[in-house]
């Protein structure tokens, strides 16, 4: 396989990864033979959040300073290694992913989203809606970056948004 062609791969694969996340699969029963998504996670969250409230409600606790690893799942990381590697790779996409700010708002406001937290529902609503807020800036950097990919990988219009906005399914 030509060069390349690998590196093509190697972009779709990594733009996909880092689009589509982690799948998490639940085989515990929540009485429902077909639970959604939302609600596995609103159970998994929303109790593990009633813990740390009650811990928080009995002992002097204050929120720690704001940190982030810029996109988790070791995406930034990974981005950072892979475009040393390649410095043709580094110089058509910099050495962090084109979304790096994404993820730092998204951090920032799951962050700030916790402070005055006063229930564990309200705690999941914020994370979804920090959630969506990436989802929405990622796909915005798609279309801003849609012609140069484009023309970088002989791609359509079609396929790069392919790419940034994952099937609903």
């Amino acid at each position: 396989m030509k060069s390349e062609t690998m590196f093509k791969i190697v972009i779709v694969f990594l733009i996909i990864l880092s689009v589509t996340g982690s799948v998490l699969f639940i085989t515990q029963d929540y009485g429902d033979p077909h639970p959604t998504m939302d609600a596995v996670e609103r159970s998994l969250e929303t109790s593990r959040h009633e813990r740390l409230l009650a811990g928080i409600a009995e002992s002097d606790v204050t929120m720690s300073d704001f940190t982030t690893d810029g996109c988790s799942g070791g995406l930034s990381i990974g981005w950072e290694q892979f475009a040393a590697r390649f410095p043709e790779f580094a110089a058509r996409h910099g050495d962090l992913p084109p979304w790096q700010e994404c993820c730092v708002i998204h951090d920032r406001q799951y962050h700030a989203g916790s402070a005055g937290l006063l229930s564990a529902s309200g705690s999941f609503e914020r994370r979804k809606q920090a959630d969506l807020a990436l989802k929405n800036c990622v796909v915005d950097t798609g279309v801003q970056r849609s012609a140069a990919l484009q023309d970088i990988y002989g791609l359509t219009e079609a396929q790069v948004r392919d790419f940034y906005e994952p099937s609903q399914n």
